[in-house]
């Protein structure tokens, strides 16, 4: 069998230009933290290779899924098209931040009342995804559906939540469920 060509893997030895490291200071779910990352270090891989936060998922690590969806100042984003020294200061919502066991945050009580997930691997993205959207939608930014864009009342309707929500894969097809969930705490409903 032919040889395509040379194969090389290098390390990059200590003091080499590629091995250069920055001290960060994140805030994440309300703790400071410090950390020297490399750079190169995208938000997802800090808050799951080096602050060992694994809720937030790495599915696609392109931006296409939304798995790792979190709160940055309260917006949300794909924390693995970001870079960690971007965000030196910036306060950082994990789905770890959102609630606890004993005291669940309204998203995730309803994900579980209307059984908004199956495998599970997306929902930690779809609820922080979800509460920044709520937000968005409080807040009276319209979306690409949104009838009347001069509105100063935006109404949450299944098409409306959809659009919105739509940056956020399900490979399960969990869709009607993670509906549900969200129109119950958007409308005060939630069981």
């Amino acid at each position: 069998m032919a040889s395509v060509g040379p194969q090389t893997t290098s390390t990059p030895a200590a003091g080499d230009a590629g091995s250069t490291t920055v001290p960060v200071r994140l805030r994440v779910n309300g703790v400071d933290q410090a950390v020297d990352l490399d750079p190169r270090t995208t938000l997802l891989d800090a808050l799951r290779e080096h602050l060992h936060l694994t809720g937030t998922k790495k599915g696609c690590d392109h931006g296409q899924c939304g798995a790792c969806t979190v709160l940055l100042n309260g917006r949300r984003i794909n924390s693995c098209l970001t870079l960690a020294v971007m965000h030196d200061g910036d306060d950082i919502v994990t789905i770890e931040g959102l609630g606890s066991p004993g005291a669940l945050h309204p998203l995730q009580a309803a994900f579980i009342e209307c059984d908004g997930f199956q495998c599970g691997y997306c929902t930690p993205g779809q609820i922080c995804s979800a509460v920044g959207m709520l937000a968005e939608a409080k807040g009276d930014w319209p979306s690409h559906v949104t009838p009347d864009v001069a509105s100063l009342r935006i109404d949450l309707t299944e098409g409306e939540i959809r659009e919105r929500m739509s940056g956020n894969i399900c490979r399960c097809a969990a869709y009607p469920n993670i509906i549900a969930a969200i129109r119950a705490v958007a409308e005060g409903t939630r069981r």
